[in-house]
């Protein structure tokens, strides 16, 4: 590089010495020549490595691009891919949970509905149970009030009798006895008979 610059020096300083002594349109000629015989070898060879150079990185230049293009639409093609995949898989987890929901609500509204039936039917039947109960508590109330009107009356007419007849006659100790004896086994009769129903 250093002798490049000593050459072009003594050249730069050959034309000024020239040009003092040549007329000025030829100064321009001068210096061209004087350029081609110094440089003009170093200068093709420049240019020709330049304009190598510019073909390999326009070259190179059109092939990373093509090669950009390619990877920019093999990874679009990807994502879009993936994107249409994933957008696929949600709408059917969407539709397969929809689904689940549906199915959940309609067996709940049949549990509902279900356990509504029983409960009634559990009503209905502890209400028609009560019912009977009560049927059949005041039929045997009944029952069992004809029997203590009877046995009342029976007993009554039978003391009014016993009265009747201790008012006719004349009334021992011994009599006496056996009309309570009587009197107190009806009385036991009437318990156990109430106590067996």
């Amino acid at each position: 590089m250093s002798s490049v610059k000593e050459e072009a020096e003594v050249g730069s300083v050959e034309p000024q010495t020239t040009a003092a002594t040549e007329a000025p349109g030829e100064t321009g000629a001068s210096v061209d020549k004087i350029r081609d015989i110094i440089f003009g070898s170093q200068i093709k060879n420049y240019e020709t490595r330049f304009a190598r150079l510019e073909q390999d990185l326009v070259r190179e230049t059109a092939e990373l691009k093509d090669l950009m293009r390619k990877r920019f639409e093999s990874i679009e093609s990807f994502f879009k891919a993936e994107s249409e995949a994933m957008a696929a898989r949600l709408r059917a987890e969407k539709e397969e949970r929809a689904t689940h929901i549906a199915n959940v609500q309609r067996e709940t509204k049949e549990a509902h509905g279900g356990l509504a039936n029983h409960v009634n039917n559990v009503e209905a039947a502890m209400n028609e149970g009560h019912s009977s109960l009560r049927q059949d508590l005041m039929t045997e109330s009944r029952k069992l009030l004809d029997e203590i009107d009877q046995r009342h009356d029976s007993l009554r007419s039978l003391m009014e009798a016993r009265v009747l007849e201790l008012r006719t006659q004349k009334v021992d100790r011994s009599h006496l006895s056996d009309l309570f004896r009587v009197i107190a086994a009806h009385l036991d009769d009437k318990d156990q008979n109430a106590a067996s129903e």
